[in-house]
């Protein structure tokens, strides 16, 4: 399953189509798609039917115009696709973590060794957006990572890594953006505030179930900007996979629905190159990881 932020609305992507929530389940699942994951368990055996009905039924149809969405096959609410509505899909979660030196060469190349912990922090859950966003840069020197972004759909307080997946409603991109000098400026590094100016938490396209990926621990992770690769590995290469991400943040703090995990970038930042590459308003920055799609973010300066 694949569940979109539609301009605000909850939508299930189907057949290169959108099918709208609300208007398909006749109101059992309203429009917002964070109170989705309250009820994960039920909306996502819901979703399955429609996934079900629209294989059965054949493609559905995407010049539907959005005020009259159409039926075929059952599959009702079903609207035209256009990434530029796409929102974050999971637009206010109430805990943003964020991991830190998740893969070996990054940690090589920021100079830390693999540490016996998941480096954690944050982002404010006031700098989440969606796809297509253009991000205002603030003075200083802004950076990218391309990060994969699981969402939890149960709760999950203590875990074990046999149970950890179940309590995953799905992944998705994110973008961890960085003002460098704020992150590091002081005797103690502030990288929550650096990491939380507004736009600095892109994510999307959407969200795709578990079930989607024929292996959801081993997808390939990259990232372009400006038409040029600058990260490439696998989330195989991971020092914590999913599972043991969540059975680290769990072992300290409840894992609510709806929240998100950042769970760290591959080698090929900005600020570690020779030069130091960081994010100019000409920039156009594609992120991409296998089974889900791109999130494309573009970049100007702030008033």
């Amino acid at each position: 399953m694949r569940l979109a932020n539609l301009a605000g609305r909850a939508a299930l992507v189907i057949d290169g189509g959108a099918v709208d929530v609300e208007t398909a389940s006749d109101g059992r699942f309203g429009p917002d798609p964070q109170v989705l994951f309250d009820d994960w368990p039920a909306f996502a055996e819901w979703a399955a039917t429609m996934t079900d009905a629209s294989s059965e039924a054949g493609p559905t149809r995407p010049e539907a115009p959005r005020d009259a969405p159409a039926a075929r096959g059952g599959v009702v609410g079903t609207v035209p696709l256009d990434v530029t509505d796409l929102g974050a899909p999971v637009p206010r979660p109430r805990q943003v973590f964020a991991i830190g030196l998740n893969y070996a060469e990054h940690a090589a190349e920021a100079g830390y060794p693999p540490d016996s912990m998941p480096v954690t922090f944050t982002k404010f859950p006031s700098s989440i957006v969606g796809q297509q966003a253009v991000v205002e840069l603030p003075e200083g020197n802004v950076d990218w990572e391309v990060e994969l972004v699981v969402v939890i759909g149960r709760e999950a307080h203590k875990v074990d890594r046999e149970s950890a997946w179940d309590h995953v409603a799905g992944l998705t991109i994110g973008q961890d953006l960085s003002e460098r000098i704020t992150q590091l400026q002081g005797s103690a590094p502030q990288f929550s505030l650096g990491k939380s100016f507004p736009g600095f938490g892109p994510t999307g396209p959407w969200l795709v179930t578990p079930d989607e990926f024929a292996d959801r621990d081993d997808l390939a992770i990259s990232c372009r900007l400006s038409d040029e690769t600058m990260q490439s590995s696998r989330t195989s290469m991971m020092l914590y996979d999913v599972p043991e991400l969540l059975v680290r943040l769990s072992a300290v703090c409840p894992l609510l629905p709806g929240d998100i995990v950042f769970s760290g970038t591959p080698a090929g930042i900005g600020n570690r190159r020779t030069p130091p590459r960081f994010l100019t308003p000409d920039d156009v920055l594609v992120s991409e990881i296998e089974g889900i799609g791109t999130l494309t973010t573009r970049f100007t300066v702030a008033d």
